[in-house]
């Protein structure tokens, strides 16, 4: 599957956005998808995962409660919702996908190398 991110952009403290992440090819309905963001100067940091057919995703607790990610199969989309951003929020937003669940069991799948296809990331810029 091939994802494209959208949505980024320079946008005030205080907004919220909507990044979106289409996948191409068959049987996107198939892929977990997780959002990473990469701040200059950081690493990568993993914002949250969805399942194939999942309504809730996961989203760690370090992130605040302040971002949220859904999907929709029939646009073959996932959505990252981003609420009430600051500047430590400007960074290189990425999806990546992973072949079935995202939930090994016991864990859910965080890691950068769970996650075989991944987009060309997406700029989000927030200015104070």
């Amino acid at each position: 599957v091939e994802l494209v991110e959208s949505g980024g952009g320079l946008v005030q403290a205080g907004d919220s956005l909507t990044l979106s992440c289409s996948g191409s090819g068959v049987m996107f309905n198939q892929y977990g998808v997780a959002w990473f963001r990469q701040a200059p100067g950081k690493t990568r940091e993993f914002l949250g995962t969805i399942g194939p057919n999942v309504r809730n995703p996961f989203i760690p607790n370090s992130v605040n409660g302040r971002m949220d990610i859904s999907r929709d199969n029939s646009k073959n989309t996932v959505y990252l919702r981003l609420n009430s951003l600051n500047a430590e929020d400007t960074a290189v937003y990425y999806c990546a996908a992973r072949w079935g669940p995202v939930y090994s069991g016991t864990n859910y799948y965080r890691r950068e190398g769970d996650y075989q296809n991944w987009g060309q990331g997406t700029q989000v810029t927030v200015s104070s």
